[in-house]
């Protein structure tokens, strides 16, 4: 019997993926569903797409803007190292910590770092950024040195996870490493929203696809534009799947 398993994150405020990739996703009808966080930030939709979340009780894990809005912090966790670029992730945390109510702050601030189940007898380990931080990258270019560390410590058989918004998959060191890339803001040159099914037969035996829902990206763009306090860069990324 193979277990199917969807799994997506980095919805960033933006309801309309968020509500598109859950349609597609049931129309699937997996064995289960998780969710790799950062469900605010940078889109004009936080307290909705939390509150879609939340009312659903999907299993889902503190991304390094959930943080940052929870707890009401000074910074994202984001790591920019633009100028330009860090100082419009500024605008849309406390744009998005001014908007986001307190029912969904104290939501976001019971998230667990990660959550780890067993399918086929696979170890699966879903984690926002990395195993070892919530907000550090682990892009496909990175020194295979390091990823390779980075799996060996890694204790399971799939570590799924996110925060790059750029999707890849690889074997490294006997772990298979599944970047789920972004639902609500894909930095990849794609505006449709990214998530992961992950297929596990009784052998153990997976297997991963990354799927692609096309969602109302104008909607979503617009809403961006017309909220007061956050950067139209944000509704240009959605447009251009992240394309600079």
């Amino acid at each position: 019997m193979r277990q199917r398993i969807a799994i997506f994150g980095d919805l960033h405020s933006n309801v309309a993926a968020t509500t598109a990739v859950l349609t597609e996703i049931a129309t699937i009808a997996p064995d289960a569903v998780y969710c790799l966080g950062d469900l605010v930030g940078y889109g004009a939709c936080p307290n909705e797409t939390v509150a879609i979340i939340k009312d659903r009780g999907i299993p889902t894990i503190m991304g390094n803007y959930d943080d940052g809005v929870g707890f009401d912090r000074d910074d994202c966790g984001c790591a920019y190292k633009d100028e330009a670029e860090a100082a419009r992730g500024q605008e849309s945390l406390f744009w998005s910590r001014r908007q986001t109510i307190d029912v969904h702050k104290a939501y976001l601030r019971s998230l667990p770092a990660e959550i780890r189940f067993e399918a086929g007898g696979k170890r699966v380990r879903l984690v926002h950024g990395s195993p070892r931080r919530m907000n550090e990258y682990l892009f496909e270019d990175r020194d295979p040195r390091s990823l390779e560390r980075i799996a060996r410590g890694a204790d399971c058989d799939i570590l799924v996870f996110g925060h790059t918004h750029k999707p890849w998959i690889k074997e490294i060191a006997g772990v298979l490493m599944v970047n789920a890339g972004s639902a609500g803001k894909p930095k990849d040159g794609d505006p449709r929203a990214a998530w992961v099914l992950l297929e596990i037969d009784d052998g153990g035996d997976p297997r991963v696809d990354i799927r692609r829902t096309a969602y109302d990206v104008p909607a979503m763009a617009a809403a961006i534009r017309a909220a007061d306090g956050l950067p139209d860069f944000y509704a240009r990324d959605l447009e251009t799947g992240g394309a600079r």
